[in-house]
């Protein structure tokens, strides 16, 4: 029996890595706050909701890559004079306009390289803040429509064209969503990488981070990709993604997802994390940490009528239910797959029909 002395001192010891332990994912939900913030000079830059980073801000210069569909930017430039605005990830009709105050700033576009990357002129007038408003013209249209769900590329960028060439013959679809684990270890020259890849796609792909972004710092995916924790509303549809890549959700994530599920009530509602919460098959122990976390997190979705989770991690496909919410996992990307499952490398399509039905989930095979 331990020493009622010796018991208290052992607990006083262990008590900093038990709060650490359970603290795991706060230094990235507080770096969301971040996102889509920037300074430089007498030049001053704010995307409403994080849903873009930053990737470059200089005199006369603005970089994004962009998190969601429509974008809501605020730019101040004291000195004024001409500005070009560079956004990367956005959908191929989407169209930038400006506005100080009541008057319209004509923008121009300058350059479209590739299929999701424009580059716009304008100028500003000295001290004015202007609202730019990227917007595509189906933002509100609830017509039927289709988005793709993938995971899990890591060592395999090498081959991730085979998984893009596929994509862009899939019909139909306006954007992927991607539950993480873009990367082996989540480094500058991987995130880079990755992101250059990308540019041979014709539609963006909406992001967040797995486990394998935590590999060197993980601070530099917020860098590349931005928010780990998001939502947007899309045709009908409520898109929220969550960082589940440490086993867990941060508390500050849990108070946005309140929010987020009640924007979403009364739409589609679509959740998408790295980690699924539970795992379908139990004995791998590829889900959250806390069992009693992962309940938690169901109830939530499930109070909040979500209409469809996706999950990453687990290299196969699965399709299987939540606290009765449909639940797919998509782990295709290219990562070493699950032994025996005849899967492969693949993508899942999901067609919409607005206002309230997912006609279908379909598996689209690479190999």
């Amino acid at each position: 029996m331990i020493p009622r002395l010796a018991l208290l001192a052992l607990l006083a010891l262990t008590a900093p890595l038990t709060l650490s332990c359970l603290d795991v994912a706060e230094g990235r939900a507080r770096r969301d706050l971040e996102v889509g913030k920037a300074s430089r000079g007498q030049a001053r830059v704010a995307v409403d909701e994080g849903l873009a980073a930053v990737r470059r801000l200089e005199p006369g210069a603005l970089s994004l890559w962009a998190s969601a569909p429509a974008l809501s930017i605020r730019l101040t430039d004291e000195a004024g004079g001409p500005w070009t605005i560079t956004i990367e990830n956005m959908l191929a009709d989407a169209e930038l306009s400006a506005r100080v105050g009541d008057e319209r700033v004509p923008v121009e576009l300058v350059e479209a390289p590739f299929p999701t990357q424009r580059t716009f002129r304008l100028s500003l007038p000295p001290g004015a803040e202007a609202a730019l408003s990227l917007r595509p013209p189906d933002e509100a249209r609830l017509e039927p429509w289709r988005f793709a769900v993938f995971a899990d590329v890591q060592e395999k960028i090498d081959s991730v064209q085979d998984i893009y060439a596929k994509m862009n013959e899939a019909e139909g679809v306006r954007f992927a969503l991607i539950s993480g684990d873009l990367t082996s270890r989540g480094s500058t020259e991987q995130l880079e990488r990755f992101q250059r890849e990308m540019k041979t796609l014709r539609f963006p792909c909406y992001a967040t981070l797995g486990n394998h972004e935590l590999g060197t710092r993980d601070d530099l995916y917020h860098e590349w990709f931005g928010r780990g924790n998001f939502s947007f509303a899309f045709r009908g549809v409520q898109f929220t993604m969550l960082d589940s890549a440490s086993a867990t959700i941060d508390p500050l994530a849990y108070g946005w997802l309140d929010g987020w599920l009640a924007e979403g009530r009364e739409r589609l509602h679509v959740v998408t994390m790295h980690l699924a919460p539970l795992d379908p098959v139990g004995s791998r122990n590829g889900a959250f940490a806390s069992r009693a976390e992962a309940n938690k997190l169901l109830t939530m979705l499930a109070d909040g009528r979500v209409d469809l989770t996706f999950y990453g991690h687990i290299h196969s496909f699965y399709a299987f239910e939540n606290a009765g919410i449909p639940a797919y996992i998509s782990g295709g990307g290219g990562a070493i797959p699950e032994r025996l499952d005849g899967i492969g490398r693949h993508f899942v399509t999901v067609d919409v029909e607005p206002p309230g039905t997912i006609a279908q989930v379909a598996v689209v095979r690479v190999d």
